[in-house]
């Protein structure tokens, strides 16, 4: 068993989605904004598109928004009312404040050892592991409800999470059952 062993966690990619309750005229944003992308052949969405987070949030005439590439809650939110003050400044009529609320957090982190796939498969409940479709692990934790990719080299890439501390929690205690069953080796350098 290690000791207390540094988990270097990585947050990737939030998706928020936001809601205006109200129509949006996505032409009218199209005409005055010639950067965002608006193809209604191809998708009914606009794509706009920050700098600053470096975002794109995908407009709906119906006001339903979806924002991506965010790396954390904060950053998303804050994109999601970057957008809307751009339009609103730009004479775009938005009536309220959205309903904003993350939908997904995907993660990354490295647990410093290297992990008994095959062994895990038996010691874990709810997992799926076939190396020769794919090289990962996937593993449903209960709580909290997130879907962990595992890989034999110590990397994991965690999903599903709704907020940055169920990520951290998440990989803490998948690190802590690793170690308690003796899945996770360290090496005596680490």
């Amino acid at each position: 068993m290690a000791d207390e062993k540094k988990i270097f966690t990585n947050i990737e990619n939030v998706v928020a989605s936001a809601t205006l309750k109200q129509n949006i005229d996505l032409n009218a944003i199209a005409r005055i904004f010639p950067g965002v992308e608006y193809r209604p052949e191809q998708f009914p969405g606009l794509v706009y598109r920050l700098k600053k987070p470096k975002t794109a949030t995908l407009v709906f005439s119906s006001g339903k928004m979806v924002c991506t590439g965010a790396k954390s809650e904060h950053q998303s939110k804050k994109a999601v009312m970057k957008v809307i003050d751009e339009l609103k400044r730009n004479g775009i009529v938005i009536i309220g404040k959205p309903e904003i609320k993350i939908q997904n957090i995907v993660a990354s982190a490295g647990l410093g050892g290297y992990i008994d796939l095959e062994k895990s498969t038996y010691s874990l409940k709810r997992t799926m592991y076939e190396p020769e479709q794919f090289p990962g692990l996937i593993y449903r934790m209960d709580e909290p409800k997130v879907v962990i990719l595992l890989f034999a080299s110590g990397k994991l890439v965690c999903t599903g999470a709704k907020y940055e501390h169920q990520v951290h929690t998440a990989i803490a205690k998948l690190q802590k059952i690793l170690e308690e069953k003796e899945l996770i080796y360290y090496d005596k350098k680490t």
